[in-house]
């Protein structure tokens, strides 16, 4: 395996950014969201629903400007 260069498919990186950004929004906003929109550790509760829900908006919001990066950078 020596000199062979490791190559992780595209989605993943674009989950990775999703759920990195997700999750600093969501714990960067947790002390202003209602205590039920709050997760508690170790539990599944509606903060667990509310912090997938960010991550799945950076994952449209990555798609979206992946998109538009490679339809603008076409028309040069």
């Amino acid at each position: 395996m020596a000199g062979s260069s490791l190559r992780l498919p595209e989605n993943f990186w674009r989950s990775l950014i999703a759920v990195l950004a997700g999750n600093a929004i969501y714990f960067s906003l947790e002390r202003y969201l209602p205590p039920r929109a709050r997760h508690q550790p170790y539990a599944i509760d509606w903060g667990l629903a509310v912090d997938f829900w960010m991550c799945l908006v950076c994952y449209g919001l990555v798609g979206l400007f992946h998109r538009y990066r490679n339809r603008s950078g076409g028309d040069e």
